[in-house]
């Protein structure tokens, strides 16, 4: 609503200026709330300009860099309680192999807990039992992303990292949170892992710091969250002046996927593409031209713009129902990030 004065009227189809337009008109610029819905405005606006020409989305982001994208799992496919509370060996395991069963070459684990600021030695133990299975259960060549969460300090992701690294995993996520620059620094001075962040920055000026200092391997910024399609080609081409590689954080829907997949083909510097398959039993009922995963991969769509379409009279069969929010607490009653 606040937005939207802002473009009517105007060219749908003049993508960059629109965008400059949202934000840099509102006196307060940034911040979650604003950066999602400019994300938003800005998808519908690759899509419009697509669907105007007839031709898929990928086709006027410069066309193919690569064949198809690859993506990776979650352990249980995404389904809240199995990411979040996961936290058995055997339940690592079965989830692991069915993984594998349906296709994938790489998954994300969420092996760190909850753990004190310092010497949580039962933890470090845990984390390192959960990945071993992990290991065993996908055999030597699946690639396994560990997501801190940003739950550690900069001592305990050290301490975690030296737990996890004999098992070779593609990269940590989010190993500390993500304000804390200079933990991070210190942590990336021991740490031999390659190390990813970025779901919670929102411009390019927020990975520079990052990129300046050689803190991170991969980026991983949200296209629903840090300026859409817009702005994160300009983050992958900032990121590729570095050396840096691309795995967009995507916990989200068909839509926010598929539009990702259209970044990955023709994004240089893509990595890997993250992708939530368990969510909601109607998902079929509301949305049509979701694509296939084959092989752990999503092949170029051919349909005009993104290519997902979304039926809304029964998306209103469904309104949005808010869940509780998440709280942490150490066993002292003390905050603890989640």
């Amino acid at each position: 609503e606040d937005l939207a004065p802002l473009l009517v009227g105007r060219d749908p189809r003049e993508i960059e200026r629109n965008w400059q337009i949202l934000y840099r008109h509102p006196f307060f610029k940034g911040g979650a709330v604003t950066m999602s819905a400019i994300s938003g405005i800005d998808q519908a606006l690759w899509d419009i300009s697509a669907k105007d020409l007839n031709v898929p989305l990928w086709r006027i982001l410069g066309g193919l860099a690569r064949d198809r994208v690859r993506m990776y799992d979650h352990l249980g496919g995404g389904n809240s309680d199995a990411v979040y509370n996961s936290d058995t060996v055997s339940s690592f395991e079965e989830k692991m192999k069915q993984s594998i069963k349906d296709g994938f070459t790489a998954v994300k684990i969420l092996a760190v807990p909850q753990s004190a600021p310092l010497g949580d030695a039962a933890k470090l133990r845990h984390a390192g039992e959960l990945m071993a299975t992990a290991r065993r259960a996908a055999g030597p060549d699946v690639d396994i992303m560990i997501d801190f969460h940003g739950r550690t300090t900069a001592a305990m992701a050290i301490q975690f990292a030296e737990v996890l690294a004999p098992y070779k995993p593609l990269f940590l996520e989010e190993i500390v949170p993500p304000d804390q620059h200079e933990a991070l620094k210190r942590a990336r001075a021991k740490i031999t892992v390659p190390l990813a962040t970025g779901e919670r920055l929102l411009h390019r000026t927020e990975f520079l710091p990052l990129l300046e200092d050689g803190l991170i391997d991969v980026a991983q910024p949200d296209v629903c969250h840090a300026g859409g399609i817009t702005e994160l080609r300009k983050i992958s081409a900032l990121c590729d002046t570095y050396g840096v590689t691309m795995a967009p954080h995507n916990p989200l829907g068909p839509i926010a996927t598929m539009v990702n997949v259209h970044l990955g083909l023709t994004t240089p510097n893509f990595l890997i593409q993250e992708v939530m398959r368990s969510d909601v039993s109607w998902r079929s009922e509301v949305f049509s031209g979701v694509p296939e995963i084959k092989d752990g991969h999503i092949y170029p769509p051919t349909s005009p713009g993104i290519g997902v379409e979304m039926d809304e009279k029964e998306a209103a069969k469904h309104p949005f129902v808010s869940g509780n929010p998440v709280q942490w607490f150490h066993n002292d009653g003390s905050v603890a990030d989640w």
